[in-house]
């Protein structure tokens, strides 16, 4: 199954520890390894969602370096992987971006740490994407995204549980796992 399935990282806004709205900082090692895992899944795009300047400049530095740059032909899978990403301003930009694919505008999936009674479940959710239409599943940097993207959002997926009490992976390490639950054969 390859579905209509699209990953966003936003790093704003986004809350910090103390519950207040950021923006966070791109790190390389998200780009890399969700850049990775979109493809290793078959997710038509990833997007980075920053408006800051300086971010943006930085993530198309790194872009660059392996879609065209000596990255590139050092290393062909890791470009096929980073030419995934695609940078927007806010959540809306890639919505829009998405809808110009000709299927419309995706319905949203927000990932959360956090329990609560209104999740989907994988189980759900992977049936929903059965019917190939569009779907953006949406991570969020720093400790989580800002509760207006959440409260936009028309689903929250259930959290990543290990067995432990323990519950604060790394967000490329979500997307990994989350990717797999949902695609895997």
């Amino acid at each position: 199954m390859k579905p209509n399935l699209y990953v966003a990282l936003v790093h704003y806004p986004v809350i910090n520890k103390s519950g207040n709205i950021i923006a966070s900082a791109v790190t390389n090692l998200d780009l890399h390894d969700m850049a990775r895992a979109s493809r290793t899944y078959g997710v038509k795009k990833f997007y980075v969602v920053t408006p800051i300047e300086d971010q943006k400049e930085l993530t198309q530095e790194i872009i660059s370096h392996w879609t065209s740059g000596i990255g590139s032909t050092l290393n062909p899978d890791r470009r096929q992987a980073l030419e995934l990403i695609c940078i927007r301003d806010s959540v809306n930009a890639v919505m829009e971006d998405i809808s110009t694919d000709g299927n419309g505008y995706p319905k949203t999936v927000v990932t959360s740490a956090k329990d609560s009674p209104d999740y989907i479940t994988y189980p759900e959710l992977r049936e929903m994407l059965e019917d190939f239409n569009p779907y953006l599943l949406i991570f969020g940097t720093g400790w989580g995204l800002a509760e207006e993207i959440v409260l936009k959002a028309d689903y929250l997926l259930e959290p990543v549980k290990g067995n432990t009490d323990y519950n604060h992976l790394s967000v490329r390490s979500a997307c990994s796992i989350i990717l797999d639950r949902l695609i895997s054969r």
